[in-house]
């Protein structure tokens, strides 16, 4: 059994125990349940801070490193910039997809959680009332970046670590190769500490499902029902953009692409991995009729920039966790948060569980009570089978709509 499916199962173990402990001392000891509460969830807290403690040195290696390799754009020149128009404006469809159905939807009102940092929350509603340009300006511009590290702002890393990425990308390749590489190694055993945290998830689960069933009762399931019921509607409305989109640039030769890549989809969606279908998507894209130089710059580009799935599942949960602890959020500050969405997650492309980080850190930046990332991690293995298809799919549409673009687009080495 892989290690991913061993992590799903201990998940789940974790889920059904954690609602059987907080069930019982519910119904039996109701007297017992806030203490309880209060210290099992510290299981939570400690899942949460070992996140917390990853992103910053996550954030700004990979990031440093993917800028400094992206030097080959200027030699493609007309094709990335292309690509990059189209990575852009389709991730904040995606954003905004998601933005405008969780606030449409509400799957988060259908019940309120305590909030358990009351002081933070006190701390958002007066910053949110004078929330201004300079203020924004402030939190994205860092004065220190060991302040910005110390202190987890994510958003000030991301802008210092674009200026050292672009530097480097432009000093020569003597200069910046073993930087980069020294970069690359701190990155990937940065993803090693990833997979070694997500392996303390079950506990973090088991203590926030245990805390909240425990001093809520049996309401919380009603939660998770229809979070994935609104969740995959607004995944169904983002594919029928997309292949809308890819309608309008391919003809009916969208449907042959899709005959082609319904293998990797289905991979994708069983595996929660984007990633893993990587090669054969590069065999159907090449039999498709896409040019192989174009295919070979644009998707792994792709991969990093163009996760159309991801991206809108981090508005849609971030409102969600914000919604469910009753903390109400302007159109200004929704609209701010989705700007910095598009920033960070350009940072930690292909982590495993990245949408998670970012999540995470997104919430911490906006006042927004982290640990809620706990209550929808059980199903969150569901929510990825969504994404990580999504994900494949705009990368597919991505790389025949640009060879399309180019010219290069020519009738397919087989038949299906």
């Amino acid at each position: 059994m892989k290690g991913q499916n061993k992590l799903f199962i201990a998940i789940i173990i974790a889920l059904i125990l954690g609602v059987g402990i907080g069930g019982i001392v519910h119904v039996k000891y109701p007297e017992s349940a806030e203490p309880f509460s209060k210290n099992i969830k510290l299981l939570g807290t400690v899942f949460i801070r070992l996140v917390q403690m990853i992103i910053a040195p996550l954030v700004f290696t990979t990031l440093v490193v993917g800028i400094a390799k992206m030097s080959d754009i200027k030699m493609i020149g007309r094709v990335g910039t292309k690509a990059m128009l189209w990575f852009i404006s389709a991730s904040l469809i995606s954003l905004f997809i998601g933005l405008i159905l969780v606030n449409w939807l509400e799957p988060g009102h259908v019940t309120k959680l305590p909030i358990q940092d009351v002081a933070s929350a006190d701390e958002l509603l007066k910053s949110s009332k004078s929330f201004s340009l300079e203020d924004f300006v402030k939190h994205m511009i860092p004065k220190s970046l060991f302040e910005a590290f110390a202190t987890n702002e994510v958003l000030q890393i991301v802008v210092f670590a674009i200026m050292f990425g672009v530097a480097l990308a432009n000093l020569g390749e003597e200069y910046a190769q073993p930087v980069v590489k020294l970069f690359d190694i701190i990155a990937h055993a940065i993803l090693k500490m990833v997979g070694y945290i997500m392996w303390f998830a079950p506990f973090g689960v088991l203590g926030a499902i245990a805390a909240v069933v425990a001093t809520n009762g049996f309401e919380i399931f009603k939660v998770y029902a229809i979070y994935l019921r609104d969740f995959f509607f607004a995944i169904g409305v983002l594919w029928v953009v997309l292949l809308i989109v890819g309608y309008f640039i391919l003809g009916n030769r969208l449907f042959d692409l899709l005959k082609r890549i319904k293998e990797p989809l289905l991979i994708a969606f069983s595996t929660t991995s984007s990633e893993a279908v990587f090669p054969k998507l590069v065999e159907e894209l090449e039999k498709f009729g896409c040019n192989s130089r174009v295919v070979s710059f644009i998707l792994p580009l792709g991969y990093s920039f163009n996760l159309d799935g991801s991206m809108m599942y981090m508005t849609f949960a971030s409102i969600f966790i914000a919604q469910i602890y009753g903390i109400e959020m302007t159109i200004g500050q929704q609209i701010t948060m989705l700007l910095v969405l598009m920033l960070t997650s350009k940072g930690i492309a292909g982590v495993p569980r990245a949408s998670l980080v970012i999540i995470v850190a997104t919430c911490s930046m906006f006042g927004i009570p982290p640990e809620g990332i706990a209550l929808i991690l059980p199903i969150d293995h569901f929510c990825d089978m969504g994404r990580s298809m999504t994900n494949v799919l705009g990368n597919t549409l991505a790389t025949s709509a640009v060879s399309k673009w180019e010219g290069q687009l020519t009738e397919p080495l087989d038949k299906v």
